[in-house]
């Protein structure tokens, strides 16, 4: 088979949510339509154990199956597809936010209790900055919640989205009884199994169909009266506007009980697109370029404890990725080659010889790779958009055992080499602040470097507002900020400087001071600004 038709059989997506909305479950039972698994829960079971941690860390539960494993690749009909799994936790957004630089679209779990909510909506934001495609999956029909008609109304108002319903609920909660797919014009009445896909399932051709509105009775015309009147106000499906970022498809459902997860995986693997053109210093690199490129966009070291190894995870953005073959490295100018690359589905771990652009693969790292690096055959350029942001809380490191010195440093390079957390040092590193999203981020820290790496530490509280990373032309542009606030002034791991404002009023005086410097509030990880950048 060609390049070309191995790239536009991959579908690479993340599933996103704010927690609780049924976003691990939905990626279950996509695996369970899909046949890689046969029983619910086994995603769960295999779950990779990191010593006696998971016990402890309920992060883990929360983040689910992304712990381990960060990509689920499996395959569907004539499709292959690619999923990302993302932390729903607030406190572990950055982690999403670079994910989603690893994907061509995303399909966004709402809580037809909740409804839209504010890590939903800040979610949201990142794929609107890419006009990333969404396809939108309101789940828990099978309880009473909001009526469709005001959660689509919720959707375009607080999501800033126009949306198109691929599908539509027949009643809801109790009287839940499955799902007409407006797309392929059908209505599917299935009995719940929240384990195993039911074999046993009706399947009405027609809205119109005589059986359907005999066995439903009025419920079988308020569906009907429903659906004519969403083709009237939403109009019709447009699938550019769509793969443009403009129109989002929403399908209905009970990820639980299986309602609706077969019409939104059909419908998916249709109309998602393939592997897209990506942004480089150097311009766009098509998916066909016959020659081999990609990123590093996520790092977990000690995925299995008893090897101590670590994993890059890079996305293949044009041509073919060969195994044992030697690919440049380019911020380290070196040549690599990689004799295990693999791919992941829950507990499994496979080596691959081959993948093709949209394909994840996971690499064996010794800490060569950091967020951000490129691999190429040979060309020098780095891929754009793989973001910093300015952290929100602040904590100054503190060792506690002074014999395991080396342990931490080596600890706390390796974890905020994976994205948990960013690290600012002064006085030639003899002082070090770390910057998280949020409080959770700062106990698995404490945890993993005990359990991990025998380190053990305190954080102690900082005063700080917000973190800037400052760019000059020359050092006369932040004489003043050198002056007065070098005790603010730090730098990240790429040696940039970072001014950590005590209060919303130093950062405006810092400003002022220092008209010519730029206070960014983010920047890439390979050092060029982003145009969603905000300054400070």
């Amino acid at each position: 088979m060609s390049i070309l038709k191995n790239i536009q059989k991959r579908k690479t997506f993340a599933i996103i949510s704010h927690p609780d909305a049924g976003k691990t479950t939905l990626t279950e039972k996509l695996l369970l339509y899909s046949g890689a698994i046969q029983i619910a829960g086994a995603v769960k079971s295999n779950k990779i154990r990191k010593t006696a941690a998971s016990d402890f860390l309920e992060i883990e539960k929360q983040r689910g199956i992304s712990v381990a494993t960060s990509v689920l690749s499996f395959d569907y009909k004539d499709a292959i597809i690619n999923l990302l799994d993302t932390p729903g936790h607030k406190d572990f957004a950055e982690d999403t936010y670079r994910t989603l630089t690893a994907v061509d679209s995303v399909t966004l779990v709402i809580d037809s209790v909740k409804g839209v909510e504010e890590q939903t909506e800040k979610l949201m934001q990142v794929c609107r900055m890419r006009n990333t495609p969404v396809i939108v999956f309101i789940n828990k029909l099978d309880r009473e919640g909001k009526e469709p008609i005001e959660l689509l109304d919720e959707l375009e108002q607080k999501l800033n989205i126009h949306v198109r319903p691929l599908s539509w609920p027949m009643g809801m909660g109790l009287s839940f009884r499955g799902v007409y797919n407006i797309y392929k014009n059908s209505f599917a009445f299935f009995h719940s199994n929240k384990q195993q896909v039911e074999e046993e399932v009706r399947v009405f051709n027609s809205i119109d169909d005589p059986e359907l509105h005999e066995m439903f009775g009025d419920a079988a015309e308020k569906l009907k009266h429903d659906v004519d009147l969403v083709k009237g106000v939403y109009g019709e499906f447009n699938i550019e506007k769509y793969r443009h970022g403009t129109q989002a498809p929403v399908f209905f459902g009970s990820a639980l009980n299986n309602f609706g997860v077969k019409e939104l995986l059909d419908t998916f693997i249709e109309i998602a697109p393939s592997p897209v053109p990506r942004e480089t210093t150097k311009g766009f690199v098509n998916p066909d370029n016959k020659n081999f490129s990609g990123f590093v966009f996520k790092i977990h070291a000690n995925i299995d404890p008893k090897h101590r190894d670590r994993i890059a995870f890079l996305r293949v953005c044009s041509g073919k990725f060969e195994r044992n073959k030697f690919y440049h490295h380019v911020r380290l100018k070196r040549s690599l080659k990689f004799s295990s690359p693999a791919t992941f589905m829950g507990k499994t771990k496979s080596i691959v010889d081959d993948a093709y652009a949209g394909d994840v693969i996971g690499l064996y790292d010794s800490s060569t790779f950091k967020i951000g690096d490129t691999l190429t055959e040979g060309e020098e350029f780095m891929f754009k958009g793989v973001p910093s942001f300015s952290p929100e809380i602040f904590r100054e490191l503190r060792n506690t055992d002074p014999f395991k010195s080396k342990q931490l440093e080596k600890g706390i390079n390796h974890l905020t080499d994976e994205g948990l957390a960013q690290l600012f040092t002064q006085n030639q590193g003899n002082r070090k602040v770390i910057g998280v999203v949020g409080e959770l981020q700062f106990d698995v820290i404490k945890f993993r470097l005990l359990h991990e790496f025998g380190a053990s530490c305190e954080f102690i509280s900082y005063l700080s507002y917000k973190a800037c990373w400052v760019k000059y032309e020359n050092e006369n542009e932040i004489e003043s900020l050198k002056s007065l606030w070098s005790n603010n002034l730090f730098l990240d791991k790429n040696k940039n400087l970072v001014y950590i404002a005590e209060s919303p009023y130093t950062l405006q005086r810092a400003k002022e001071k220092n008209p010519k410097a730029q206070f960014l509030f983010s920047i890439e990880h390979n050092d060029h600004t982003l145009e969603m950048d905000k300054v400070a």
